[in-house]
């Protein structure tokens, strides 16, 4: 019962062990895939991450994470042939394929209607 309610308060217990099993994975990696996993997650954090479904999603995002670095390092993959030219791009795909609704999405969607309507408004006075 005190589970189900602290649970209520400060969200998943089972969540909060994967998250701090998947900071130890990381922590585990061998330089410099150490570094470039928490370059990643830095980013995946402050681009706005998931804001719609299911919380479980956020950990499932960064258990395949772990799981990507983990086999580099095993395979000695260079960092460059895992993330590309441009490290951005390859975080926002990678991303891309766990998330519902982000934030960005509410503003992306407000601009896009703002321009229509004022599309609409100069078509209306151009005639």
């Amino acid at each position: 019962m005190a589970a189900k309610w602290i649970e209520a308060l400060t969200g998943s217990l089972e969540q909060k062990k994967q998250y701090k099993q998947y900071k130890a994975r990381i922590a585990a990696l061998p330089e410099p895939y150490r570094a470039a996993a928490n370059a990643f997650e830095r980013y995946f954090m402050y681009q706005g991450g998931i804001t719609d479904g299911d919380p479980a999603v956020m950990m499932t995002m960064l258990g395949d994470f772990a799981d990507l670095w983990e086999r580099a390092a095993i395979d000695q993959t260079p960092i460059s042939e895992i993330a590309g030219g441009d490290p951005v791009a390859f975080a926002e795909a990678f991303s891309e394929a766990y998330v519902g609704k982000r934030w960005v999405d509410k503003e992306r969607n407000r601009l896009t209607k703002t321009i229509e309507g004022l599309e609409e408004a100069e078509g209306r006075d151009a005639r």
